[in-house]
């Protein structure tokens, strides 16, 4: 079941550009290795060689979807959780859907790259031959990252804690040449039983509810790397040369080296989860921001430690019978992230005509929106400093990857400032957004995103212009990336991973970064404001105006996605941080003795307290640390010769 059809029958009148040259790509371009799609064949044709994935997801509502948990507080049914998270929608997501009809069009057949991890089902069930949700035709081929997908994935790591099972399915994919390496396990490289056999981390089931189904242990199901199939992306359409530069590989063939570090770079969330502090040795939050009420150490060190949170309460609704009970520390199929719109969107486009087709209601959306806010203002802290005539901004990253991280189109996150007078009368703003229009005003403040565009040489193979561009299948260049990495990050690291800085700097072991704005002249308070956004306007009306069209071309994703994108308050952006502080212009914290001066005793005494946590003398911008970015605001604001 596509997009409804009163959304969908959009006539269209527009014309495809006559400049633009789609990339006659084949299927055999966008190969990776792992298990292979069944062959194209009717629904109802004989299974083989792999079990089609015919569970779907609402099969499983009858025990997971439920309202008595035996916790008033807090909701833990896996369906009604997993079905309120964008994983459980990621092949009904409009935006999605758009930007496949565009991804097909610039070179032919790429969307069935994007299917294998948005509809995962659909396309190991043989379904996406074409690139395109058209070949769905089952309701439950849009179920998106779905139950059965998610629990019948083997470890492609051999490991001697892992079901003996497993050791033939490695082993036949070794023997047909299929076989990925475990030390690249991104670009939806699945490894699927190719059985109806269940993988969970529960190691102490005595009853078996499943049925037919076995079920098995999987320790996999613990570990990060069990995320990085669609957490870690690159495009197999180009391949990086000694210079750094990525250029197009044949059309016809798979990627010549089948490394990812030798593809362009799209997504790098878990190589940057790895690459940090939380991959080695974690990293302690006494405040319980991460990790639920219910975890265990608050030791955050896995994916599913942050987004996977723990509570007390029941996974299954049979929980009355003694062999199922209840659990004290749960994990919640929460999978929160940055997406504060689309949920909403999928829910006003199906609900009114198919109720029961997403099992989302009014109060789910909200619920799972609140959480993903949440979430946000978990993810950073911020620090405000008046240094003189300036105003100091310090946004620390405290989540497991970059800041923000994922998808990179259309994603950022902002510094709003509004100064007043002794009045409360506005003076200046800076980083202004217009919620009725969605335009951001750009000019004086910082925001943190990453650009990609398109070089020439691609730009004349697609007769596109250079530069800056949302055609992600096409884009070669990184333009700018300054995104704030995680605790740990070291810049030898990221450069292993393709996830430099780019037009910008961070030293080894900074998360944080610092912005200084200028403030107006008598301005008395400023209210400092982290804003983040899921969907810019600049990004919507590409898809709007990109023709995204369905192969017959009478269903226009595109204006689907910018409609839902208005209804749904144009992506209206989060708050993550927000900050008043008094100025006093006659004051200068640097001056720590308050002779009026920053001189050499204000030095001394800084040192004496380098290295001190929490209300310190020293800490000269708010942070709850004495450190070198202290030593470097005083200096800055030296008085005297």
């Amino acid at each position: 079941m596509g997009p409804p059809l009163a959304a969908a029958l959009i006539l269209v009148s527009t014309a495809r550009s006559d400049d633009q040259v789609s990339i006659p790509t084949t299927a055999e371009a966008f190969y990776q290795p792992g298990t292979q799609p069944l062959p194209d064949r009717p629904g109802t044709d004989p299974i083989q060689p792999m079990d089609e994935f015919r569970n779907a997801s609402f099969s499983c509502q009858q025990c997971h979807l439920f309202d008595d948990d035996d916790n008033p507080d807090i909701d833990t049914g896996p369906m009604n959780l997993w079905a309120a998270s964008m994983m459980g929608q990621s092949a009904r997501d409009p935006v999605w859907q758009a930007a496949l009809a565009i991804s097909n069009r610039d070179a032919e057949l790429s969307g069935e790259y994007c299917i294998r991890c948005h509809a995962p089902t659909a396309w190991g069930s043989g379904r996406s031959s074409s690139g395109t949700i058209e070949e769905f035709i089952y309701p439950d081929d849009y179920d998106g990252v779905n139950c059965n997908m998610c629990h019948r994935i083997v470890d492609p790591e051999a490991d001697e804690e892992n079901p003996t099972e497993d050791d033939l399915i490695l082993q036949a994919l070794i023997d047909s040449g299929d076989y990925p390496d475990p030390d690249q396990p991104g670009n939806g490289r699945f490894i699927f039983d190719p059985t109806d056999t269940r993988r969970g981390p529960l190691d102490d089931i005595t009853t078996n509810m499943h049925g037919a189904a076995s079920i098995l242990h999987s320790p996999h199901h613990q570990e990060a790397s069990q995320c990085a199939s669609c957490h870690d992306l690159s495009n197999p359409l180009f391949i990086r040369e000694s210079d750094g530069t990525y250029t197009l590989t044949d059309y016809d063939q798979a990627h010549p080296t089948q490394n990812p570090d030798d593809m362009m770079p799209e997504q790098r969330t878990y190589s940057e989860w790895l690459a940090s502090q939380f991959a080695n040795g974690g990293v302690q939050f006494d405040d319980g921001r991460f990790g639920g009420e219910m975890h265990p150490t608050g030791l955050m060190q896995s994916c599913q430690d942050c987004h996977m949170p723990r509570a007390s309460g029941a996974n299954c609704a049979f929980w009355y019978i003694p062999d199922i009970g209840t659990r004290e520390s749960l994990p919640l199929h929460h999978f929160s992230g940055g997406n504060t719109w689309v949920l909403g969107a999928v829910h006003d486009l199906y609900e009114p005509d198919f109720p029961d087709y997403t099992a989302l209601s009014d109060q789910r959306v909200a619920d799972s929106i609140d959480r993903t806010i949440q979430m946000l203002k978990a993810a950073s802290d911020m620090a405000v400093t008046q240094i003189g005539d300036n105003l100091n901004v310090t946004v620390t990253n405290w989540s497991g990857h970059k800041l923000p991280t994922g998808f990179p189109d259309g994603r950022r996150m902002w510094i709003n400032a509004v100064f007043y007078d002794s009045d409360d009368a506005v003076l200046e703003e800076i980083g202004g957004y217009d919620y009725v229009t969605a335009d951001l005003d750009t000019e004086g403040t910082k925001i943190y995103e990453m650009k990609l565009g398109i070089d020439e040489t691609v730009a004349a193979e697609t007769g596109l212009e250079a530069g800056e561009s949302f055609h992600l299948v096409l884009v070669n260049e990184i333009l700018k990336d300054n995104r704030i990495p995680p605790v740990g990050f070291t810049n030898a690291g990221f450069q292993a991973i393709q996830a430099s800085p780019v037009e910008y700097s961070y030293a080894d072991g900074q998360h944080w970064d610092d912005t200084v704005m200028t403030i107006p002249e008598g301005a008395k308070k400023a209210v400092v404001t982290l804003y983040f956004q899921t969907s810019s306007k600049e990004y919507m009306e590409f898809l709007r105006d990109g023709e995204a069209l369905s192969s017959d071309g009478l269903i226009d994703y595109g204006q689907i996605a910018y409609d839902a994108w208005v209804n749904r308050g144009k992506s209206a952006p989060v708050a993550m941080d927000s900050l008043e502080i008094d100025l006093y212009p006659e004051s200068n914290p640097s001056d720590l003795d308050g002779n009026g001066d920053v001189d050499v005793n204000d030095l001394l005494l800084l040192i004496s307290d380098f290295g001190c946590t929490g209300e310190c003398i020293g800490d000269i911008n708010g942070d709850l640390q004495v450190d070198v970015t202290d030593v470097l605001i005083l200096l800055k604001a030296w008085t005297t010769i």
